[in-house]
């Protein structure tokens, strides 16, 4: 349980620190950053799966690829649910997604999860 809440703080930093780095990504505060954390856990265990089974044939041939527009339109959808994240446009959705998981990458090698 305790792996689970560190988890999600680093993805909360990742989205907060994220939305400071990027302009064209805004979120109010922390506890925001925490519910966005929270929303696009879910929906990367909910509609991730089914979004990368139809997109197969596309991921195939971009050697990958369109899964950053994957991770972009998730992270739009997201700010679509959480009030207090906006994203300016799909550009910076996408930047947002590379980056969010870069740090929390990053983070998350640090913390040893």
């Amino acid at each position: 349980m305790m792996h689970i809440l560190l988890i999600w703080l680093v993805n909360a930093f990742a989205v907060y620190l994220t939305a400071h780095l990027l302009p064209g990504i805004h979120v109010r505060g922390f506890g925001a950053a925490l519910l966005v954390a929270l929303v696009l856990g879910l929906v990367n265990t909910v509609v991730r799966p089914v979004m990368i089974l139809f997109s197969i044939p596309f991921i195939l041939l971009s050697l990958g690829i369109f899964l950053i527009v994957i991770n972009a339109l998730l992270l739009q959808l997201s700010a679509a649910i959480v009030d207090g994240f906006t994203i300016e446009s799909f550009w910076w959705a996408a930047a947002g997604s590379i980056c969010i998981s870069a740090i929390a990458w990053m983070l998350g090698s640090l913390a040893n999860l």
